[in-house]
């Protein structure tokens, strides 16, 4: 894995002087709030060229590869948005072509397209670092002078070529981020503003060419409020792509939660969007969320079992129930790291991709896209609800035990239908649509929390058996199992107050007003 420095920095423009003097300098930095010194380290030169794909695609998701000779930190350079100023950036050593590491991190966006060199900034970089009284450093700051040249994509009617002074302030590890506004208000006073763009590049590229194709949010049809909630959940998916290869926290459960979405979305929405493109798509979806979900699964499971075992009297722990659990745990991995990265390396998930992006660049829409959002929106919803109130009433009528446990399965998938449908519909409907979202989230819930103790008692089962064979007893796994038994009652009892709340409301009324 490549090496990741977290960069927390601000960008500011100088003021030009008058009489064509070239821009003015830096105020006095030691005046700033908790700064004690400036040591001035002299003008460094870099040289950076950037790569993108012809259509500017990593430009279009924020995202920065270079290659950069010059300074303390040569080699390549990629660079993922955290927030506003703040970037991860990930480096690899120099060499003359883009690391593999790097092309894969960047592949949800190129989609497989070639990484070409699109601009050059040659910067003379004068360098300083800011310190407190006791010596600890706070922050650089550097001035800048930047010339940009486009190396691909040139417009007819736009220069090739840039230049422009600015002033960077990166917060140095460790250090107070309150140092940044103590020096951001010392820049101000002297005249400087923050700067528009969010980056060298993304400067560069606006002043040499038309800015980069950008996605238009919804506007008046059913079919712009849908292709908004599906334009979301792919840039989420994209977005997770790089985040999973990273092993970032909670990764994996959020590219999952994009594909569920957009599954939903699909049949929720089918008077809008065309069954014969999406049900395809729905089908690589769901085998997405199936191959990532068996470890994250397991790990959720395990832990839930571990939090059951810490709260059992130490009396009642009789065998090596801790042993057994990892036993467990370990026998059900199934080489989650490998597996993941092979999928998402797989050719299936980039035709997924390649798919994904077509779907927003030519949306398959049916004529009922072009209505009203409050004519197609909440009739989807109602017929969603219809859906979940079927499958509720039907498993409450049940008896207690395993087919209910299955119906009320069903109904849960049918609830987080429902409630994803009404998320798409939330920015159209307003309140109405909100309301339904909540009150179907409640049952959701409900039942989610209802299968995850089905699913734990099916495993102390598992598990049970493993240890009696093994000669162990199973006293422990037998009192889990009850306690789990008496949680899913529980939660049946709570389902029909939960249930009865929400079907008393009149949602056709509400959402059509």
């Amino acid at each position: 894995m490549a090496d990741t420095k977290r960069e927390i920095e601000r960008k500011y423009e100088l003021p030009e002087l008058p009489d064509a003097e070239g821009p003015a300098g830096l105020p006095d930095l030691t005046r700033a709030r908790g700064v004690a010194s400036v040591l001035a380290e002299g003008v460094v030169e870099l040289d950076a060229v950037y790569y993108d794909t012809a259509d500017q695609r990593l430009a279009a998701g924020r995202l920065t590869l270079r290659r950069r000779e010059g300074g303390d930190d040569a080699g390549w350079h990629l660079k993922f948005p955290v927030a506003t100023g703040i970037r991860d950036e990930l480096r690899a050593p120099l060499g003359d072509t883009v690391p593999d590491e790097l092309v894969a991190l960047a592949s949800s966006r190129s989609l497989g397209a070639p990484l070409v060199p699109v601009v050059r900034l040659r910067t003379a970089r004068d360098v300083s670092q800011l310190y407190a009284a006791d010596g600890e450093r706070l922050a650089e700051v550097s001035v800048d002078t930047v010339r940009a040249e486009r190396l691909a994509g040139a417009v007819a009617g736009h220069p090739a070529t840039a230049a422009w002074t600015e002033v960077e302030v990166e917060l140095a590890e460790g250090a107070d981020p309150a140092v940044l506004d103590a020096v951001e208000k010392k820049l101000r006073k002297a005249g400087l503003r923050p700067a528009v763009a969010p980056s060298k590049l993304s400067r560069a590229l606006q002043e040499t060419a038309p800015a980069a194709r950008a996605a238009t949010g919804p506007s008046g049809t059913a079919g712009d409020h849908v292709l908004a909630y599906l334009r979301a959940q792919i840039e989420a998916i994209v977005t997770q792509d790089p985040a999973v290869r990273r092993d970032l926290p909670d990764s994996v459960h959020q590219l999952r939660v994009a594909t569920r979405r957009l599954r939903s979305a699909f049949r929720s929405y089918r008077k809008v969007l065309d069954r014969s493109v999406t049900d395809p798509i729905g089908t690589e979806l769901r085998w997405l969320a199936g191959e990532l979900g068996v470890d994250r699964d397991n790990e959720v499971l395990t832990q839930r079992l571990s939090a059951h075992i810490d709260d059992v009297p130490r009396t009642l722990l009789l065998g090596p129930v801790e042993s057994r659990l990892r036993i467990w745990s370990v026998a059900r991995r199934s080489g989650s790291r490998e597996r993941t990265l092979a999928v998402l390396d797989s050719e299936r998930y980039r035709t997924l991709l390649t798919a994904l992006d077509a779907l927003l660049t030519e949306p398959p829409l049916r004529k009922g896209a072009e209505r009203t959002p409050g004519t197609v929106l909440p009739r989807a919803l109602l017929k969603d609800y219809a859906r979940l109130a079927r499958r509720t009433e039907h498993a409450l009528s049940l008896a207690p035990g395993e087919e209910r446990d299955v119906a009320l399965h069903s109904a849960r998938k049918a609830a987080k239908r429902a409630r994803y449908a009404a998320e798409a519909a939330t920015p159209a409907l307003g309140k109405p649509a909100d309301r339904f979202r909540k009150r179907v989230k409640d049952v959701q819930s409900t039942l989610g929390d209802h299968q995850d103790s089905v699913v734990a008692r099916e495993t102390l089962r598992e598990i049970g058996i493993a240890a009696h064979a093994a000669g162990e007893t199973a006293f422990t796994w037998g009192l889990l199992y009850g306690e789990e038994e008496a949680r899913s009652a529980a939660l049946e009892r709570e389902l029909t107050v939960v249930w009865a709340e929400s079907s008393r409301r009149k949602w056709r009324s509400a959402l059509t007003g």
